[in-house]
């Protein structure tokens, strides 16, 4: 028996093997940096409906070995925190990325872009695993959705000033929102899945030089930094989340030729990597 989470900004998914069958539950957010206690909490929910689900009591999945990759979790003293909390005897919690390579890759070394609302760019080869990026959209997060919106209303601004040339998407963007104070308006309440929003505005308008301005942009990040966690041509590379697939054809030749669909979720990566913690019988 073992169980595994994954706890994302929207939507946290609770998972239980157990007598051959598995058992998902899903519920909103559980971002233990932005609301700890409301992701315990959920968290704690999920681990009694999929408790319920198998016919068990939760105080049954309390010695199971548990993998939880949470959303938030941004060093190992929240991720002990977040363990204490939780009715589990032996729970490993990370922050959610490993999971969602793991899902992708299985045991394979090789790369993945997480391109969603955020970002984040990794790399495994066996059991060594290194990250990148996924500093939120005021820092960082290149190529995200989240990214693509903001850059296209910069843009658009600077469109406005005469700075650049109007294209069909800016124009576009400027009318909806009503002039450069629209564009300052939507942007100062903003957040980032709001931003992300407008990213298809780009990503559905290739021939756009406004939105290929902002692809190539993106595509340079991806690159770069794949480069630098240190892939190789011969190793598979796994796009992504919302917007990823968008990136597929702007990449250099060598890593397109490397593109591979992910084998699983970051569900099935926290499932897996759950296995592991369990005794070998």
């Amino acid at each position: 028996m073992i169980l595994a989470v994954d706890g994302g900004g929207s939507t946290c998914r609770v998972a239980l093997e157990h007598a051959g069958s598995r058992h998902v539950v899903s519920l909103g957010a559980a971002n233990v940096t932005s609301d700890f206690d409301g992701a315990v909490a959920r968290i704690t929910e999920g681990i009694q409906a999929v408790a319920q689900a198998a016919g068990l009591s939760p105080e049954a999945l309390r010695a199971c070995p548990a993998y939880l990759g949470l959303a938030g979790v941004t060093g190992p003293a929240l991720a002990d925190g977040v363990a204490r909390a939780l009715p589990l005897d032996h729970a490993v919690v990370e922050e959610d990325r490993r999971a969602a390579v793991v899902g992708a890759l299985g045991r394979v070394t090789g790369c993945v872009a997480g391109l969603g609302t955020g970002s984040f760019l990794a790399r495994q080869d066996g059991d060594n695993f290194r990250s990148i990026g996924g500093y939120g959209l005021v820092l960082g997060d290149e190529a995200s959705a989240a990214w693509l919106g903001r850059e296209l209303l910069i843009y658009t601004l600077r469109a406005h000033d005469r700075l650049e040339a109007h294209t069909p998407v800016s124009k576009a963007l400027l009318d909806d929102l009503g002039g450069a104070p629209g564009v300052i308006a939507f942007a100062a309440s903003a957040t980032p899945e709001r931003f992300g929003q407008l990213a298809p505005r780009i990503t559905q308008a290739p021939d756009d030089p406004a939105a290929a301005l902002q692809m190539r942009r993106g595509t340079a990040y991806v690159a770069t930094g794949l480069n630098a966690l240190g892939w190789r041509p011969e190793e598979p590379i796994c796009l992504i989340g919302g917007v990823a697939g968008a990136y597929a054809d702007w990449l250099p030749k060598e890593m397109a030729e490397a593109l591979r669909p992910a084998e699983g979720s970051a569900l099935d990566g926290a499932l897996a990597l759950a296995r592991r913690l369990a005794p070998v019988a």
